[in-house]
């Protein structure tokens, strides 16, 4: 019968008992005899080939299955010691200039054209905000050298502090260092020995190192080649090879990938001149389960009037549960005078109140 093959004759017997149980049982009016003496020649078929020797693999393991199950051994690179690096050494604020404000880069056609979702403009928004740095700009941009060489230079000259993300891995489209290298005048590009170093020494625990090619290598040591000119490289973690790349004192560079993003931000506050001296706003915050659309005309008539003592107003919608009015400024008994006003014209409650970033809830 055409189409069955090798892999009808291996059917089990009760696909062959089945076949006959069909043909006892069926109508006059569901079969033929033709159709009958086809379907019998097929099932005594599928019952002589189930019954033969040569298909005793259907209830024995396979080599291939045997051998899977088998734990594999461990490779020589699993069995190499865990390796931690030196930290950079935290530089002194010799200018006694501190950080205020900030800009996020976000550098990616592929975010622009809604293939990665990004999450590390969200989590530097959030550092800001914990450490009370005004974040004044997000920016998102296209692998384009052009484009990175005009956001580069304009927000290093607004801000004290610009991060960017993404463009730096080992592809040909990953131009966000010469890009910037252009933006700062710090061509050409130089491998940076200490990062090779640490690269290599992680490069060799991996587990497919026997198997990388020479051409692989190289595209690898492409993200050790850095600006040369007016550059710091920071290593603000001991295990990664992966560098802070800052230039002129404030732009930084950093990859795409979130967990190494994270990582190298939350690493790299020690080296961010922050004024710890400095007053930090406090914020008191309300919860109410009035609409927001109800809420507006009250706080937007409270906005104008609390404008001149530089406290700002906000309003973030908790879907399906509440209301949270935001009140910032510096001088926390205003706040909390006004925090009043809110929670008694909006029927809510004070939740919390202090320092930004540090409320007590």
């Amino acid at each position: 019968m055409p189409g069955f093959g090798r892999a009808s004759s291996s059917l089990p017997l009760p696909l062959a008992s089945e076949l006959r149980r069909f043909i006892s049982t069926a109508s006059p009016t569901t079969r033929t005899s033709a159709a009958s003496a086809r379907l019998s020649s097929v099932a005594n078929h599928l019952q002589a080939a189930s019954a033969s020797p040569k298909n005793s693999s259907m209830s024995q393991p396979s080599r291939a299955s045997s051998t899977a199950a088998a734990p594999a051994s461990p490779s020589p690179q699993s069995r190499l010691p865990p390796i931690t690096f030196d930290k950079s050494p935290i530089p002194a604020n010799t200018t006694g200039k501190f950080v205020r404000t900030a800009g996020c880069l976000i550098i990616g056609d592929e975010v622009l054209g809604g293939k990665t979702r990004d999450s590390n403009s969200n989590y530097f928004a959030k550092l800001c905000f914990n450490l009370g740095i005004t974040l004044k700009r997000i920016e998102v941009i296209a692998d384009d050298t052009d484009e990175i060489v005009e956001a580069a230079r304009r927000m290093t000259e607004q801000y004290d502090l610009v991060i960017t993300s993404g463009g730096i891995g080992p592809t040909h489209d990953d131009i966000t260092y010469e890009s910037i290298a252009k933006a700062f005048e710090a061509e050409p590009l130089q491998y940076h020995d200490e990062t090779l170093r640490r690269m290599t020494e992680l490069n060799k625990r991996r587990a497919d190192y026997p198997q990388q090619t020479e051409e692989m290598i190289t595209a690898r040591r492409r993200m050790a080649l850095f600006p040369s000119k007016n550059v710091e490289v920071i290593f603000p973690t001991t295990t990664l090879w992966v560098p802070v790349v800052r230039m002129a004192g404030k732009l930084c560079i950093l990859p795409g990938v979130p967990r190494l993003f994270e990582a190298l931000l939350d690493g790299l506050v020690p080296y961010i001149a922050i004024d710890k001296d400095a007053p930090r706003p406090y914020r008191v915050l309300v919860k109410t389960k009035l609409p927001e659309s109800s809420i507006a005309p009250f706080l937007t008539k409270l906005a104008e009037r609390v404008k001149t003592e530089d406290i700002k107003v906000g309003s973030y919608p908790k879907l399906f549960q509440h209301v949270q009015v935001s009140l910032i400024g510096t001088d926390l008994e205003a706040l909390k005078k006004y925090g009043d006003e809110v929670a008694k014209e909006l029927d809510g409650e004070i939740i919390a109140t202090g320092k930004l970033g540090e409320e007590a809830e």
